[in-house]
């Protein structure tokens, strides 16, 4: 809970934040609220200010029955398969429907929206991973009734509405469009290319016909504007794919009139959330704001680094997508990733959440070196995937196991899975092929560092099958050492001088 203020912008948006919150202006980043002088000393926000942005955002579609049919009537349209043959010499007639796309998004609300009105798919991978093809999915059906029905949906409207408009063009940029300096939808069909760009036009977007000069006759409908018609049009008709919406790297222009003309506190505290994001910053209702990385990452989340540290867990669900994302960009080399480097990613919520298998399929399809660091067995549930990366990909694991000591581990890691649970997951993962090692850390002075403590554990370890064994000694900087100085004095207040003396000046 935090004490909340108003601020105004000249066309009308209202942004309402916190005072510690900073908004990226004409003249630098700016807190909303500070003082010239004192312990609030910093740059704040005042009247006639114009923060940087691209306007406000446009209000999403509804989830109608005629958005429902428009995305679909695009996305078949663009990339489905629909026909219906005569075969044998009694004439046997075959009906079949398929959509086969490499993105899971489109595919399941296409098949979700199909069940809807009663067309009930069959999902089934349609083609695997194969060198640099990505892997395709699909959905089907076969029938006379099903494949009538999707025609049904697929039919060019007599009157279209806003709802079936914003639909389709969803339909057909998850189908058909690309956005790298600008949007693009391609197509051969003309009657294809005349929906997409009245249906731009009934929005206000100005388009351009692009001709690709190709044997196939394929023609561009490109959005002009810029990145803030690229957000209207994001906003406007909401496309499913994640990775196509990516405004990473794309410079924000400001037309809009977003000079402050007011701020005001609303005399009330209100719980504030802070935004994730993988640069730091991102675009709020039009505006460029910026959210402030283990125990650190929690107090630039605005968490408490102590107790929020252990209680409150910020779960990022679309981080399969977004991965996706990254690794299909031109730009990505094909770099190791490590997991774990900050925080565990086999923490207890992955038990829920299941966000890991869509991450190795990711690191599997685009055959990307990766690696994991963890304190959980729950990396077992995975082995198939670990497998499966190794076939393309260098994949290694790690399991942190700082003692064996019960004491010292049920004091230092309370809620963690036991030590010797994880030595046994480096055994059944080396017996499956797949690297592993150890990492003795923290290697915490008069608690788990005494040689006979790291002996034990080195010697299950080389049992286990081992392939590394490193150690790393505690490190506390910032808020972690007061917090550690303070559970030393609870838990072992002789070792409070030693500790004082050892950590005066930090790491």
């Amino acid at each position: 809970m935090k004490p909340a203020y108003r601020v105004t912008l000249e066309d009308g948006t209202e942004l309402v934040a916190s005072g510690d919150h900073r908004f990226l202006s004409d003249r630098g980043w700016k807190y909303v609220t500070g003082a010239e002088w004192g312990p609030l000393r910093r740059p704040y926000l005042t009247i006639n200010n114009s923060l940087m942005g691209t306007g406000q955002f446009a209000s999403p579609p509804g989830d109608s029955a005629d958005y429902r049919r428009g995305y679909l009537c695009g996305l078949i349209r663009g990339d489905g398969y629909i026909a219906s043959r005569l075969y044998g010499p009694r004439r046997w007639q075959h009906h079949q429907f398929r959509l086969a796309l490499i993105d899971l998004e489109p595919l399941r609300r296409a098949g979700g929206y199909l069940d809807d009105i009663g067309v009930a798919t069959r999902e089934f991978e349609f083609q695997a991973a194969v060198g640099n093809s990505l892997a395709l999915r699909a959905i089907s059906a076969h029938s006379r009734e099903k494949v009538e029905a999707i025609r049904e949906v697929m039919r060019w409207p007599r009157a279209a509405s806003d709802d079936w408009s914003k639909g389709f063009l969803a339909g057909i940029f998850d189908a058909e469009g690309s956005y790298g300096d600008c949007i693009r939808i391609a197509n051969t069909d003309q009657q294809i290319i005349g929906w997409t760009e009245a249906s731009m036009r009934r929005f206000g977007f100005a388009t351009r016909l692009e001709d690709s000069k190709r044997p196939n006759g394929v023609t561009y409908v490109r959005l002009l504007g810029g990145l803030k018609e690229v957000l209207r049009f994001f906003h406007t008709v909401d496309p499913a794919i994640t990775r196509k919406r990516n405004i990473n790297e794309h410079m924000v222009k400001t037309f809009a009139r977003l000079r402050v003309t007011s701020i005001e506190p609303l005399g009330l505290e209100m719980p504030m959330y802070d935004i994730t994001t993988g640069t730091g910053d991102f675009i709020a209702n039009g505006v460029v704001s910026h959210n402030c990385f283990a125990r650190p990452t929690h107090k630039y989340l605005d968490f408490n680094a102590g107790r929020d540290f252990e209680r409150e867990i910020v779960v990022k669900v679309n981080v399969p997508e977004l991965l996706r994302a990254e690794l299909a960009r031109p730009k990505w080399k094909g770099e190791h990733v490590a997991l774990g480097t900050n925080t565990d990613p086999y923490q207890w919520v992955e038990g829920r959440y299941k966000l890991m298998p869509g991450i190795w399929e990711a690191f599997r399809d685009f055959a990307n070196p990766c690696s994991v660091l963890t304190k959980s067995p729950l990396l077992l549930r995975d082995k198939e995937l670990l497998q499966q990366v190794a076939e393309r990909a260098p994949v290694t694991a790690n399991f942190s196991v700082p003692t064996l000591d019960e004491k010292a581990w049920r004091e230092t890691e309370p809620h963690t899975p036991h030590p010797r649970a994880r030595l046994e997951a480096v055994a059944e993962l080396t017996r499956a092929g797949i690297p592993t090692g150890i990492l003795i850390a923290p290697l915490m002075p008069g608690i788990n560092d005494a040689p006979e403590q790291v002996e034990e554990i080195i010697e299950i370890a080389t049992e286990a099958g081992a392939v590394s064994i490193g150690g790393i000694a505690l490190h506390l900087r910032g808020e972690v050492r007061d917090i550690f100085m303070d559970w030393l004095r609870a838990h072992r207040p002789d070792l409070v001088p030693r500790y004082e003396e050892l950590y005066r000046r930090g790491p």
